[in-house]
């Protein structure tokens, strides 16, 4: 209980200066006390102005008081000190970036609170008065804050605690009774609350677009990423072919080889018969030269005629016509202009694929100011997401040539019109056995696989309904559960419609949608954006569904027509 008591009289007994045992204690006309040097120090800073008050109630004086030592004081204060068992309680000093305490001398503490009517900052022990001195019941200190005097107005001198909304800005009382006379002004805490309210409808709007930013980088890197799986299955492919076609240049190089070997080989074969004939015609004619010799040298007449009808007789030769200018000139002339042949083709070739890469981006940028959603400062904001064509004409850029494929054609799909065009009819058609080809549902696939870039095609279709979409080459081909099923498994996406509604599939789950009917149907790719739009095509495009993901393997369009069911892909250029 002593001590408790002893901490008590300590409190009482403290400056409100410097924290500390009042030092030559002086009492003001308002009734506090100081120490002799904290007080004086405190007007010696307001000499200039010639007004003093007390730091704690502000009570002003004028002149400057006179100040004398309270004996009864110093006393008190002195038993204080020989019982004192305690230092005053710790404090934070203030440091750079820190709000000073406007009272405290020497070196001061860092500043808790803010007075705007004092304009003055207070410590933890400074502060007290306003919350236990009736003189303060009117002040609301707030959180400590720097650069009072700008809360002051300029002219005035008074605090800027009202608001113009007429010039959107701070002024004082005073203000408003003459230069903002007829503008339209609140107390700056009303003002505040409406403005709060905005601001947070405002950071509101900017959460949203930090999420959606996230989103748009979440996109962008699923882009980048199919992006590169996209090209790693490209350069695959791309050397897959390049290697077949290789091989056939040099199976062609092969055959030239073995057909002049061949030739070179059969030629001198032929020649050297020929020689060995001749030999023996020689070795034939130089035994009857030999013979007639000996038969013109005879002396036997009846021998001599005997034998001249014989050997006189004409020899049967071989005729042969020699070709001293042969050669195969002719075939290195043909086989260098089907160099030149392929040299200029694989140019044109490489321009187009040139082409068509530089045509393949994972983003484009746009400018997204005409949003009026949100604008802050003119804070331009950008879209990284490329914007799909509108009009047919934009589509058509994308056009592209499919066929369909008779070996993934189901037996009763009858194709036509270059394999354009496929019916289903209760006839089954004489299509060879294929591992590809689907055994139970009427589903035909193309031969194109498409990757990389964007694509568009339409269709056609009569009849009381059909289904189309693209798949990845792996959907299952064999049996009547949903992997075989167009739409109704994680490798296919489809839209399927007749006379009176539309239904977009994929891994079996549908979506109704509801749409004018359309004759002609276009299916827009964007690959590496993944999404997959469907089209109603009339004199303007009508979008009627829009799958989004993200595509790993090449598609292969599909079709499904229904019973007594005709579709046809268009033909676009």
């Amino acid at each position: 209980m002593a001590e408790a008591n002893i901490m008590v009289a300590e409190d009482q007994f403290s400056c409100p200066v410097c924290l500390e045992i009042l030092k030559d204690p002086v009492t003001t006309a308002c009734g506090h006390s100081y120490c002799m040097g904290c007080i004086k120090n405190c007007w010696d800073q307001t000499d200039h102005t010639g007004v003093y008050s007390c730091p704690q109630c502000r009570e002003t004086f004028t002149p400057r008081p006179v100040l004398r030592r309270n004996t009864v004081l110093t006393e008190v204060v002195e038993k204080l000190k020989k019982t004192r068992c305690k230092p005053p309680p710790v404090q934070t000093y203030a440091g750079p970036g820190d709000v000073p305490c406007d009272f405290c001398t020497g070196r001061k503490f860092k500043a808790v609170k803010s007075c705007l009517t004092c304009l003055a900052s207070y410590c933890e022990t400074h502060v007290k008065p306003h919350y236990e001195g009736a003189a303060f019941k009117g002040h609301k200190p707030i959180n400590a804050i720097g650069n009072l005097e700008q809360k002051l107005c300029s002219k005035h001198q008074k605090v800027l605690d009202v608001y113009c909304r007429t010039d959107q800005r701070c002024i004082c009382v005073l203000c408003t009774v003459k230069k903002h006379k007829s503008h339209d002004t609140v107390s700056a805490e009303k003002e505040r609350t409406g403005k709060q309210k905005q601001l947070g409808e405002t950071q509101t709007e900017i959460q949203q677009r930090i999420q959606e930013r996230l989103k748009e980088t979440e996109e962008l890197k699923q882009a980048v990423e199919s992006l590169k799986r996209s090209a790693c299955i490209e350069i695959k492919e791309s050397e897959k072919i390049f290697t077949e076609l290789i091989r056939s240049i040099e199976k062609i190089h092969t055959e030239v080889i073995e057909l002049i070997g061949a030739n070179e080989k059969a030629a001198v074969n032929e020649a050297e018969g020929l020689m060995k004939k001749l030999d023996q015609e020689i070795a034939e004619l130089r035994r009857r030269n030999t013979e007639l010799k000996q038969l013109s040298e005879t002396e036997d007449h009846i021998h001599f005629l005997q034998n001249f009808q014989s050997l006189c007789a004409p020899p049967d030769l071989l005729s042969i016509t020699v070709n001293t200018d042969i050669s195969f000139g002719a075939v290195r002339k043909a086989v260098s202009e089907l160099k030149d042949h392929i040299e200029d083709f694989c140019k044109g070739g490489l321009s187009k694929i040139t082409k068509t890469v530089n045509e393949t981006a994972v983003f484009t940028l746009g400018s997204r100011s005409s949003d009026r959603r949100f604008k802050v400062n003119q804070v331009a904001v950008y879209s990284l997401q490329t914007p799909e064509p509108r009009k047919r004409a934009e589509f058509l850029k994308y056009s592209c040539q499919l066929t369909l494929d008779p070996n993934t054609a189901y037996r009763e799909l009858c194709l036509s019109e270059g394999n354009r065009k496929v019916t289903l009819r209760g006839e089954t058609q004489l299509y060879p056995d294929h591992p590809e080809r689907f055994d139970y549902w009427e589903q035909v696939l193309c031969r194109e696989g498409l990757s990389g870039t964007r694509f568009y095609w339409e269709i056609e279709w009569s009849g009381d309904g059909a289904e189309m979409g693209v798949t990845y080459k792996g959907i299952s081909r064999k049996g009547e559960d949903n992997s075989c099923i167009l739409g109704r498994n994680d490798k296919s996406w489809s839209l399927e419609f007749d006379d009176s509604s539309y239904t977009a599939w994929h891994n079996n789950k549908r979506t109704v949608i509801t749409a004018p009917c359309s004759t002609r149907i276009g299916a827009f790719l964007d690959f590496n954006a993944g999404t997959l739009s469907f089209y109603g095509v009339s004199d303007t495009m009508t979008l009627l569904h829009r799958f989004q993901t993200t595509f790993t393997e090449l598609l292969y369009p599909a079709l499904w027509p229904d019973c007594d069911s005709t579709v046809s892909i268009c033909q676009l250029n």
